[in-house]
């Protein structure tokens, strides 16, 4: 028989109550048997003798089985803190009173918070005990060393019942100061190391995919990459050191053919670890260089013709040029709202996977006849289209418009919006295809249409990809 059992830690506690009790048993035991043959071997009533120690031991017994089933195996009179096992999780609120369902059934609210604690010993201990009293439970915990504390960002499940205020009260008063909180979803329970790879592995295949990479990694933030020659002349930003610049809530980071990139996060200061997650993801997309996925849609018009929607970048620079040498000045002065006399100035930014992404319609044999535009506008996302005379009101703008709101949404964005001009009826008429809520906006003589996006792409098929498809009604397409 053991007499061990284990504390709530998990080391072995041993009841010295019981042991005494055994031990005294045993040598009662050993001194009567010790009694009883001494007087069964030198006196006249050694049977009798024999018969009353074998009562006596029986009786001890007895009592000793009786002793270990009231004590032994009783349960714990206090609240030990272990967790409940499957078991008791499955009984239901019944089983545990103080739970509400969610937590019973292991949901709750998830929440991202993040909050500064001192750099001593003990300080992130009070603080996850704190939480773990309200019954928050910590999914996960990264800590952003600074030079006067550390940043802790923890991914929190809580009861339903506890609100943001009251997780901060709590944060609070266990030692944390400049708390921030919001609530998060299921996307947030990845981890920081796959997460990272995941949107490294995203910015090498597509170089537009860098400021939505940047977005993902560093929360709600503004981004704005400013080419080193801007594109109506003039003097660019001043140049930052290779390894970047943090100020604060600001960080600058050097971009390719001489730019800088700027994010901001007016909300919530940068600590070093994100700067220098957010310096490599950059670093990688400067060595790898332009580039955009491969993938095509061949659209078969009503006349007959096919056209091929596909991505194009830089590369294609030459091609877009002659496309614009095709277009008269009227069309040209709706897309760029005046006349253009150098199509290059705006193209080479136009093109550049760095600021958004371009689709390119394109015959048979190779001549582009339309280009869609989603330029990243800091925190905002604009859409453009150009098509050649000969070939408006066949449905190519409004495919191109479907796949270019198809990014969008996949990127995340709210929202989306084109400026055109009133008497721009092809594009007014493109937007209204896409049948999404539009707000109409007159800003000096120019019509701003913004649509909101549905958290699902509007067009049924993918941005781009390899297929065969029939262009929509046209009377509904520029």
């Amino acid at each position: 028989m053991s007499n061990v059992t284990r504390a709530k830690h998990g080391r072995p506690v041993h009841h010295w109550r019981r042991d005494l009790v055994e031990l005294a048993a045993l040598f009662t035991a050993v001194a009567v048997a010790d009694a009883v043959a001494n007087l069964v071997g030198h006196g006249p009533d050694g049977p009798a003798l024999l018969v009353i120690s074998a009562l006596a031991l029986a009786a001890t017994a007895g009592f000793h089985t009786w002793w270990a089933r009231r004590h032994g195996h009783a349960p714990p009179t206090g609240d030990t803190g272990a967790r409940p096992t499957a078991e008791t999780r499955s009984a239901g609120p019944s089983a545990r009173p103080d739970d509400t369902a969610d937590d019973v059934a292991g949901t709750g609210v998830l929440w991202r918070m993040r909050t500064t604690v001192k750099d001593e010993p003990g300080s992130l201990a009070a603080l996850c005990t704190a939480l773990a009293e309200r019954r928050v439970d910590i999914l996960s915990l990264q800590t952003h060393p600074l030079a006067d504390g550390t940043v802790d960002e923890f991914l929190l499940r809580a009861p339903g019942t506890l609100a943001a205020a009251g997780i901060s009260r709590v944060v609070a008063l266990a030692g944390g100061a400049s708390t921030w909180i919001e609530r998060a979803d299921a996307h947030d329970l990845v981890d920081a190391p796959t997460r990272v790879l995941g949107l490294a592995a995203r910015t090498a295949l597509d170089a537009a995919e860098l400021p939505l990479a940047l977005r993902q990694l560093l929360g709600r933030c503004t981004i704005r990459s400013l080419p080193g020659t801007p594109v109506g002349g003039g003097r660019g930003p001043e140049p930052v050191p290779g390894e970047g610049v943090l100020e604060d809530t600001v960080m600058r980071l050097p971009a390719p053919e001489g730019g800088v990139l700027t994010v901001e996060r007016p909300y919530l200061p940068f600590t070093p670890t994100e700067f220098a997650r957010a310096r490599a993801l950059v670093e990688l997309d400067n060595r790898l260089g332009p580039r955009v996925p491969g993938g095509r849609d061949v659209l078969t018009l009503p006349e007959g013709n096919d056209i091929t929607v596909r991505r194009v970048d830089t590369g294609d620079l030459a091609a877009a040029k002659e496309m614009h040498e095709r277009c008269s000045p009227r069309t040209l002065g709706l897309r760029y709202h005046g006349p253009v006399g150098d199509a290059a100035r705006y193209l080479n930014h136009l093109l550049s996977p760095r600021f958004g992404r371009t689709l390119a319609a394109q015959t048979t044999s190779g001549r582009i006849v339309g280009l869609g535009h989603l330029l990243w506008d800091g925190d905002e996302t604009e859409v453009a289209l150009l098509i050649e005379d000969d070939w408006q009101q066949r449905g190519i703008g409004g495919e191109l418009l479907d796949r270019l709101v198809a990014m969008a949404v996949e990127a995340g964005c709210e929202s989306v919006y084109a400026v055109t001009q009133a008497s721009n009826t092809g594009m007014v008429a493109a937007m209204r295809g896409l049948g999404l809520p539009l707000d109409y906006q007159i800003e000096e003589g120019t019509l701003v249409i913004t649509a909101r996006l549905r958290p699902t792409p509007a067009a049924q098929h993918p941005p781009y990809g390899t297929g065969l498809r029939r262009a929509g009604d046209p009377a509904k397409r520029d």
